[in-house]
């Protein structure tokens, strides 16, 4: 005989309690829902994964995952790397992916220095366009990708990395050309084609006291200026030992007294040794590989494991504490063998920098981190 669901539930809670046994809930078996009543957790999908050669990764995030962001395919190149050349395919697969299955999406990114079609700045004789031509240039290639997905992605990292480790404005030809308005005008394109999405900015090493301190700066400019902005994005590729945990805080206390939402975006640790002592994310720095730096080719020992381990408890319990002011948390990666730091800033490493590994298996560092919730 086959009992339906309310006469077996029925059943079980009688057994307790004739047992006096202790039915306990079913603890949450997903970041997800361990994390449901502070802030939504997500992940970058790339391109090779939404196009389908790596279901196992589009098969954990469903389980883990409640907000996914373009890694790649809704960057500048990528998506209009000519005049008149959009390539939607894969960022329009990505946005299907996420609306089918209820997901926040976040677009990545509208205004960068890096991967831009380098056209956007030059004319047919490769001379340097001027401003009323970039500015137009900026205007329709957001017009037109914001657009495209107006009322579908819910949230643009609109800048990305607009400033140096002091705080002052990256010298990019954005700057240059544009002006110190360069910035404004996006948040303003972007507003004006999806009123309801929302905007950020988004950066890393923000945990360094004069780069937060312009990032401050900036943003509240924009505010003042009644700039449309709703968040910023707190970049974390970090590592064992550093950010400090007071580090880290300083800046979420900070970016939240400015009334917006605080976003821990791109969040890997990286255990592997740091060349030239480099704690940020610019991508167009190279180091040539070197035995020494990377030591963990046949697996990671067990006393870095539980560093990795603790480093993420450590962590997730700052987040937790401020998740009135954090929105959202987003590894940067489903799984080991997918992050960007296996070849950054050498390439051909092999590194251990989430929460699941190359097996798609959870690490004890998720173990840990879920422990958080129990």
């Amino acid at each position: 005989m086959k009992l339906s669901t309310p006469i077996m539930i029925f059943f079980i809670l009688t057994i307790c309690i004739a047992t006096n046994y202790h039915c306990a809930p079913t603890e949450p078996h997903s970041l997800k829902d361990a994390f449901k009543d502070h802030f939504k957790i997500g992940t970058a999908l790339g391109g090779n994964q939404i196009n389908g050669d790596d279901p196992q990764a589009l098969t954990l995030t469903l389980e883990q995952f409640n907000t996914i962001t373009a890694e790649n395919d809704m960057k500048f190149g990528p998506i209009h790397p000519k005049p008149e050349q959009y390539r939607f395919d894969t960022a329009d697969r990505f946005v299907e992916f996420g609306l089918e299955h209820q997901m926040f999406i976040v677009g990545h990114t509208l205004v960068w220095h890096n991967q831009t079609s380098r056209w956007i700045f030059n004319d047919e004789q490769g001379e340097q366009v001027n401003r009323e031509t970039l500015l137009a240039r900026m205007q329709d290639h957001i017009n037109t990708v914001v657009g495209r997905y107006k009322g579908r992605v819910h949230g643009w990292d609109v800048v990305n990395e607009a400033l140096n480790e002091d705080g002052s404005l990256r010298q990019t030809q954005w700057l240059q050309i544009i002006g110190g308005d360069y910035i404004q005008r996006a948040f303003e394109f972007a507003h004006q084609t999806d009123p309801q999405a929302e905007l950020y900015y988004n950066d890393y090493n923000m945990f360094i006291k004069e780069k937060r301190e312009g990032a401050v700066r900036l943003v509240k400019t924009l505010l003042d200026a009644g700039v449309k902005v709703d968040g910023i994005g707190m970049q974390a590729h970090w590592g064992l030992d550093y950010p400090s945990i007071e580090e880290a805080e300083a800046s979420i206390v900070a970016f939240a007294e400015l009334g917006v939402n605080v976003m821990i975006t791109e969040l890997d640790i990286t255990v592997l040794p740091n060349p030239q002592q480099n704690q940020g994310a610019d991508v167009s720095l190279s180091v040539e590989e070197q035995e020494a730096l990377n030591p963990y080719k046949e697996g990671l020992p067990d006393s870095v494991q539980q560093q990795l381990t603790d480093r993420y408890a450590e962590l997730f319990a700052l987040f937790v504490k401020h998740s009135d002011k954090i929105s959202r948390i987003t590894f940067w990666g489903t799984h080991d063998g997918h992050s960007w730091k296996n070849n950054w800033p050498v390439r051909g490493r092999t590194n251990y920098p989430l929460l699941f590994d190359r097996n798609y298996e959870p690490k004890p560092a998720y173990h840990a981190v879920m422990d958080l919730e129990k």
